[in-house]
């Protein structure tokens, strides 16, 4: 596939926490030229077969996330209707109303519609109340627990993600569509992977899974992982559309971002100086940001045994956890020359000084 229509896959694809089947698939496929590995999580271990023969040069560790925020099934009403939890970080009012797909037992896609109670029906002390997940239901069109197990064959613990499919604006270089944290990433890092094939260098990556829910793949697939630096590749939430001016700091169109701080994590600050050299004498455009939220794969890594040095390359994703958000080409690409001049100018040297 091409970049565009290798992003716009990966977003389509149905991959909940918990459920990254489809994702790892997919990433399999564009991943054909490298030796690809799996554990029994679902994380993805990807391994380039060209040759480090130059001793400077260090391991690098390339990191996305393949699950998105979703729902798992948690009860089924008499009348038919779906009560479900959140997987990952949502804020229910974002979902009222919108459409989603249930993966039923036997792998099948059903549709259904996050509703709540209409307008209509409601007393005048719960209009304007606050929407919490118990609020909500899903309904998939079924009037009986039994037509639900039955006819449409869904159970509890059956898995669901919103019904969104991804588009490419290409006059305005705007990619509109679901899960771009971190399909985007996942993206970046196979385009990565792909450059740096056949270069003096050693890389290799990670699919990793249930990042939505605390990092638990990153947990599991740091055992595994042995390297000498690490990029964690993420779609951040853009920050364009509510803050004032001055504390924009993950905008559209302005570059990928390298995060110095957030809740989970400091960054390595002699590696994420590196990073701003390196865009400065490429002349790749970055933004900068300090976090007093969020939480990436690099809390896992830059802690592990003595210590990963870690960055975070993020991709700015407008509305991140909800079902549509807008991605840009133009950042995405910027996030891959990055990590591939990085990747070139790093040495052994360099990295013992971090």
């Amino acid at each position: 596939m091409n970049e565009i229509e290798r992003i716009k896959a990966l977003s389509n694809a149905f991959g909940p926490s918990g459920m990254e089947d489809d994702v790892i698939a997919l990433v399999r496929e564009e991943c054909s030229a490298f030796h690809c590995e799996e554990d029994h999580m679902r994380n993805l271990y990807i391994y380039s077969s060209t040759s480090n023969t130059k001793q400077e040069k260090p391991i690098i560790h390339l990191d996305a996330h393949g699950d998105e925020v979703g729902f798992i099934i948690q009860a089924i009403r008499q009348d038919g209707m779906l009560r479900f939890l959140p997987l990952g970080g949502w804020e229910a009012k974002n979902i009222v109303g919108n459409s989603v797909l249930i993966r039923n037992v036997d792998g099948e896609i059903v549709q259904g519609i996050v509703c709540s109670k209409p307008p209509h029906f409601m007393k005048q002390s719960e209009k304007g109340k606050a929407i919490a997940f118990d609020d909500l239901l899903i309904d998939v069109g079924a009037t009986s627990l039994k037509e639900v197990q039955e006819s449409y064959r869904i159970q509890i613990g059956c898995f669901a993600v919103p019904n969104v499919l991804c588009s490419y604006d290409e006059r305005h270089d705007i990619f509109m569509g679901k899960a771009f944290d971190c399909r985007i990433g996942c993206a970046a890092l196979i385009e990565t992977m792909h450059q740096v094939q056949n270069m003096d260098v050693a890389v290799q990556g990670t699919i990793s899974a249930q990042e939505e829910v605390g990092e638990r793949g990153m947990k599991c697939a740091i055992q595994n992982i042995h390297c000498d630096v690490m990029i964690a590749f993420e779609g951040c939430p853009a920050d364009d559309t509510f803050e004032e001016s001055y504390m924009i700091q993950s905008a559209l169109r302005k570059g990928p971002m390298l995060r110095h701080f957030d809740c989970s994590m400091i960054t390595n600050p002699r590696f994420q100086r590196f990073a701003l050299d390196v865009a400065k004498r490429h002349h790749i455009p970055v933004q900068e940001s300090v976090r007093s939220g969020g939480g990436t794969n690099g809390a896992i890594s830059h802690t592990h045994l003595r210590g990963i040095p870690t960055i975070v390359i993020g991709i700015p994703v407008r509305y991140a956890h909800s079902s549509y958000g807008y991605t840009t080409l133009k950042d995405y690409q910027n996030a891959v020359k990055l990590a591939v001049a990085i990747i070139k100018d790093l040495t052994k040297e360099m990295v013992a000084s971090f």
